[in-house]
């Protein structure tokens, strides 16, 4: 069968028209062989456009297709569709709000799972949810008479600010940077004077520097030589003297032992003052009375002869 010229020159221009519906409507974002389900709201203003996204947790799902005004009930009447895979209930909510702060709006669809599945053309409740813009737009009166009362403060603080600056008093800052200067004057000189001292005992500080160099240096044999001590065993033999010490102090307290006995024993004490006043008063008599004593003392046989006192008496 012989195709005639008209009928293919027909056919290729149907399919151009049709190849250029479907480039046109994906440049649009719809795609012709995707199947999708319409779904209506309304809101009492309109903040969208055509092809807004349909958001779900943050991930398109869909687009609006469509907003008409509504003469009967003052409000914005919105249709827009949603991959066919999607399911939510009857009771999920379409939500208004704000891309970013420059940018547009979207829908966002508040799953429900609660009730019926819905379908496709059923009508949906709808929120909105305030923006940074929105919120700022209501409270622009409040933040406009903040603002004024900022700027009056900033003014009054400018204002002391430049009397503070034109002091000439003691009190300005004119005579403070003055004293400040003259302060900065006066450590510049210093600091030169320390150079100049630096300068000129240099030798003497690199002497005194190398003596401490080498203080340090026998400091630190000495401290080698102390780690090398045992003197954890020098400490324990140490309270072991002390503890023998305080040993026989208990000792002597107690009374025992020669020592201990001499200090606590008050018989033998006694006694000793006892036998220390007979010694006094023999070397009294020995001194007044010699004679008795002669016989005793001398090597030769010496007849006792009584004193003239024991005679006259």
């Amino acid at each position: 069968m012989k195709i005639s010229r008209e009928v293919k020159t027909a056919v290729l221009v149907i399919s151009g028209i049709l190849l250029f519906i479907f480039l046109f409507n994906y440049l649009k974002g719809e795609n012709l062989f995707d199947s999708q389900d319409t779904y209506y709201t309304e809101f009492d203003y309109n903040a969208l456009s055509k092809s807004s996204p349909v958001t779900v947790k943050g991930n398109t799902v869909g687009k609006i297709k469509n907003i008409i005004f509504d003469y009967e009930t003052g409000k914005t009447r919105v249709s827009f569709t949603v991959d066919e895979q999607l399911k939510f209930s009857k009771n999920s909510k379409i939500r208004l709000y704000e891309t970013g702060l420059m940018g547009g709006n979207a829908l966002a669809i508040i799953i429900s799972e609660e009730g019926e599945i819905a379908q496709s053309g059923d009508f949906l409740k709808s929120e909105v949810e305030e923006g940074l813009v929105t919120s700022l737009t209501k409270n622009f009166s409040g933040v406009g008479s903040e603002l004024g009362t900022t700027l009056k403060a900033a003014d009054t603080l400018l204002v002391n600010l430049n009397a503070l600056v034109t002091d000439n008093s003691d009190n300005g800052i004119k005579n403070a940077i003055a004293e400040l200067n003259a302060t900065m004057k006066s450590f510049k000189a210093v600091s030169y004077s320390i150079n100049t001292l630096v300068n000129k005992n240099d030798e003497k500080l690199a002497s005194v520097l190398a003596n401490v160099d080498s203080i340090t240096r026998d400091l630190s044999v000495i401290t080698g030589d102390l780690k090398q001590v045992k003197l954890s065993e020098t400490v324990a033999e140490l309270d072991k003297t002390l503890s023998s010490v305080n040993m026989l102090i208990e000792n002597i307290q107690s009374g025992k032992g020669t020592i201990g006995k001499l200090l606590k024993d008050e018989g033998l004490y006694d006694n000793l003052e006892a036998a220390s006043k007979e010694m006094e008063e023999l070397i009294r008599d020995i001194k007044l009375h010699p004679a008795r004593y002669r016989r005793i003392l001398s090597k030769k046989e010496i007849p006792y002869t009584p004193p003239k006192e024991d005679q006259n008496n």
